[in-house]
């Protein structure tokens, strides 16, 4: 991230009081919610502020996460902005209705704490839940820390309700590392967001004068033209996304690098990719390990999807080796965004040696140490040495 901006409005807010203040922010017309850990916080802060008259719509506490999307895709059916907030298991419940407001092109924004899935139950975080939602339309973004949180649930909105990309978005932090640690946010003033994020007027709304069918039958001849309309829209999302990041940096003076951010690749022999919370752990290696002049570098992969397969096949000419860190498994093959990423490479016609670290997991720590380690793997493979190809971190046998 780069940061011009002469903060006025630093407030010590967790990630989930982040994501509340973001969502008040966006003015949403309907907020149908139901907590789980360790998303409550924000459900919680959005009812005071409700409660307190500091925020005008209508909060609903449904009796599920499925009846929670099923009020948000109501909402937005009549011409209404919405957000909703959930996690884990509650995500899971969800399931079903990802693929029908997606497929129904409502632009709701939802934040999702990650946290694994059971079992074995745990409360803490990996990616697992929102990984597996891969397929089901929604552009996905994971966020470094607090003050991206605020920024992206702003960011979401206006890149959902583009006309060319009429998209849900889901964004998400890490369970407990970013949902509840405090850290300084800067948080923009009510007019400063109304100037970048104009009033929602749905082009998708019920009109009895223009009356229309929705979640209807589409017949075989004519169900993969409305797939191929979506798939359109994530495209073009990618293109947006760098609209808006740049907009959002020209306004508030933060920059975000869109779909992906480098941090100090520009020699790099080596790279490690990730998401979320362990890019500011790995940062601190980078920086350590390049003072030794070991030329690393570290690839934040901010959208999963729409996927940025562009970029990594251009990544897979400038270096020798590439190892990606996933907080997930896909049982039986390797992680899943270690997949989505050696696909590109090896569409680019040159692809480097990569191994796939997964680490963690359940909310297990991903050490300075951990991370020093797998750079040291990637560079014994730059010598031609041999490495396992599907590696888990910390593993105690």
């Amino acid at each position: 991230m780069i940061n011009k901006a002469k903060s006025s409005n630093l407030d010590f807010l967790n990630g989930d009081e982040a994501v509340a203040y973001g969502a008040k922010l966006c003015r949403p017309h309907v907020i149908p919610v139901y907590p789980i850990t360790p998303q409550t916080i924000v459900v919680e802060r959005i009812s005071e502020f409700v409660a307190n008259k500091l925020m005008d719509c209508e909060y609903i506490h449904v009796e599920s996460e499925h009846s929670a999307m099923c009020a948000a895709m109501g909402a937005s059916l009549v011409g209404a902005r919405a957000f909703t907030a959930t996690s884990s298991q509650g995500l899971a419940y969800m399931h079903e209705m990802l693929h029908y407001v997606s497929g129904s092109r409502f632009p709701i924004v939802m934040m999702n704490a990650n946290r694994t899935l059971a079992a074995p139950w745990n409360i803490f975080g990996d990616q697992r839940d929102s990984l597996a939602q891969r397929d089901t339309g929604w552009i996905q973004v994971y966020v470094e820390n607090g003050q991206e949180a605020l920024d992206m649930i702003i960011q979401a909105y206006v890149i959902a309700e583009n006309d060319r990309v009429y998209t849900p978005v889901m964004v998400n932090l890490d369970g407990f590392v970013n949902t509840h640690t405090y850290e300084l946010v800067d948080v923009p003033g009510q007019h400063e967001v109304d100037e970048f994020l104009p009033p929602f007027k749905s082009k998708n709304a019920v009109d009895f004068n223009h009356p229309r069918s929705f979640c209807m039958t589409a017949s075989t001849e004519w169900n993969t033209e409305f797939r191929y309309q979506q798939q359109q829209a994530m495209n073009n999302a990618k293109e947006v996304i760098e609209e808006v990041d740049k907009k959002f940096g020209e306004k508030f003076g933060r920059y975000y690098g869109g779909l992906v951010e480098e941090y100090r690749c520009e020699d790099a022999e080596v790279v490690l990719v990730g998401m979320g919370s362990v890019i500011g752990t790995s940062r601190i290696v980078v920086d350590k390990l390049r003072d030794m002049s070991l030329r690393v570098g570290l690839v934040k992969l901010r959208f999963y999807r729409p996927f940025p397969m562009e970029y990594f096949k251009g990544l897979s000419t400038r270096v020798k080796a590439i190892g990606v860190i996933d907080r997930d498994i896909s049982f039986g093959y390797e992680g899943a965004v270690a997949s989505d990423i050696k696909s590109a490479l090896g569409s680019s016609g040159v692809c480097p040696k990569s191994i796939n670290f997964i680490a963690g997991i359940a909310g297990r720590d991903i050490t300075k140490e951990n991370i020093e380690e797998m750079y040291y793997k990637l560079f014994n493979l730059t010598k031609g040495n041999e490495e396992k190809e599907l590696q888990f971190i910390g593993l105690r046998w």
